[in-house]
């Protein structure tokens, strides 16, 4: 009975045997089946990531090579700012090769150029980059290059300034010397100075940018408070001063044009010209016979005068030119609408001498009808830019004004013989002005403008009127797309 036992025993335990025999042979293949399968996964995931790998560095080259282009035409364009051809003079696009530091061709950057339109100088430059390893990838970087004009700010000044309680500026403002300023700025203001002798009232040196309004600021060297309150998008010192000298050079490069493409008025042989713009396109131009005279309404300063017109005829009518510069060697009064012209007009003498420079007067509104950029005046004055006594109650000038060695302002007409018009309610300018003298256009509350807006006019930095004077000479970078 044992032995039976012990048969069926050993039997029982080789069939057992057999059995997990066959199950490791079948456990064996799944594992290998599955193995091969996620080892096939592996294989391709690690092609798939080397060639996303590998096309992500093509794409990263591609963008490195579109930015080779456009830093080559920034480098083009400070050796030969007018070229928009790529020195060709054919149309584009121009296409240019890419190299390694070691001589090694990487790819291409194709380059689209859009010169500037009527009355801008703003370059558009779009570079297409492509490389060689692969002809599917290609990365575009469009940019806008332009070179600032003397209109980037609301106001610009070579000399100490005193704005009023009661004056507004939208714009940014700028002195080569001091700032006095108790009104509202909605921009920044800076000063070529740190400090400086403010001579309207005694005391020691103040900040180059001060305020009296409310309370004084502190004397240097006590920090100077950032005064929200008046100057709103804040205050700088000590920055770089802009050269009012160049633009005698624009002046002159003004009347060349004028004499060549646009309109030239020699001396009128009296006292100066009255140049009335139309809508229509059309400029009709007054040889000025005689100002007004006040008795015993006189004034103490230099080149004092009413500056008001008191007879005057017709001796031209003419269509605004296309290149829009008009120039006269002489004084000129200047008044009128415009739509849809950009002109610039310049008054001065040459050669310049200091007692015979011409001014420019503005008794009655200058306005646009398109505030979008299309319309835009430029006054360049070689001596003054004047209000005169009978000026509008309520006078506009839109324009970007350059007094170039006097100043833009009216003269006190303190004297109760001026009469009622020596005080005045309104003045608003859109667009800039820029004064080499100290400006001034209210004396008291008897004696000038008693409320005055100054609203820059964001369209001149980059087109603005033509000919119109430069910070310098080269493009920088005003978007980046």
């Amino acid at each position: 009975r044992t032995s039976s036992l012990s048969g069926i025993y050993d039997q029982t335990k080789m069939n057992t045997l057999r059995y997990h025999y066959g199950q490791l042979s079948l456990e064996l293949l799944i594992f290998s089946a599955v193995t091969v399968i996620l080892m096939g996964g592996f294989v391709l995931w690690a092609g798939s990531f080397l060639n996303l790998s590998v096309r992500d560095f093509n794409k990263n080259l591609a963008f490195s090579i579109a930015e080779g282009g456009i830093e080559y035409y920034r480098w083009h364009l400070a050796h030969a700012s007018g070229d928009y051809q790529d020195g060709t003079g054919s149309a584009g696009p121009y296409v240019h090769n890419y190299y390694s530091k070691d001589g090694d061709f990487l790819g291409t950057f194709s380059l689209e150029i859009t010169p500037p339109s009527t009355g801008s100088n703003i370059v558009r430059v779009k570079s297409t980059g492509r490389v060689a390893a692969d002809s599917s990838i290609e990365k575009i970087i469009e940019v806008r290059f332009a070179i600032p004009s003397f209109a980037k700010y609301a106001w610009v000044l070579d000399s100490d300034v005193t704005f009023g309680s009661t004056a507004k500026v939208f714009g940014a403002i700028h002195s080569n010397a001091g700032i006095h300023f108790d009104g509202t700025a909605y921009n920044v203001i800076t000063s070529a100075l740190t400090s400086y002798d403010d001579t309207d009232h005694s005391g020691g040196n103040e900040w180059a940018v001060h305020t009296h309004r409310s309370s004084t600021d502190p004397l240097p060297p006590t920090a100077m408070p950032s005064r929200p309150d008046v100057f709103m998008a804040g205050r700088e010192v000590g920055v770089p001063a802009l050269d009012f000298a160049q633009i005698t050079q624009d002046l002159a490069t003004i009347r060349d044009t004028a004499s060549s493409t646009g309109y030239y008025f020699p001396s009128s042989t009296a006292r100066g010209y009255d140049v009335v713009l139309a809508t229509s396109g059309i400029m009709s131009v007054y040889r000025v016979t005689a100002t007004t005279t006040v008795s015993s309404c006189t004034g103490s300063a230099s080149g004092w005068g009413t500056w008001s017109i008191q007879s005057e005829t017709l001796v031209a009518t003419r269509t605004i030119p296309v290149s829009g510069s008009i120039f006269f060697e002489d004084n000129i009064w200047v008044r009128g609408r415009i739509d849809g012209r950009r002109i610039t007009i310049g008054a001065g003498r040459f050669p310049d001498n200091a007692s015979t420079r011409a001014n420019v007067t503005i008794n009655s509104d200058i306005s646009y009808t398109n505030f979008d950029g299309s319309d835009a005046i430029g006054l360049i004055a070689q001596n003054n830019i004047n209000i005169g006594l009978s000026s509008e109650d309520d006078l506009r000038i839109d324009a970007a004004l350059i007094a170039q060695n006097g100043r833009f302002g009216r003269y006190s007409y303190s004297s109760s013989a001026c009469g009622s018009a020596r005080s005045r309610s309104q003045l608003t300018t859109y667009g800039m002005i820029a004064s080499a003298k100290r400006s001034g256009v209210y004396y008291s509350s008897t004696n000038g403008y008693q409320n005055r807006d100054y609203i820059y006019d964001t369209n001149l930095l980059y087109a603005p009127p033509p000919n119109f004077p430069l910070t310098t000479d080269q493009y920088i970078q005003v978007s980046w797309d």
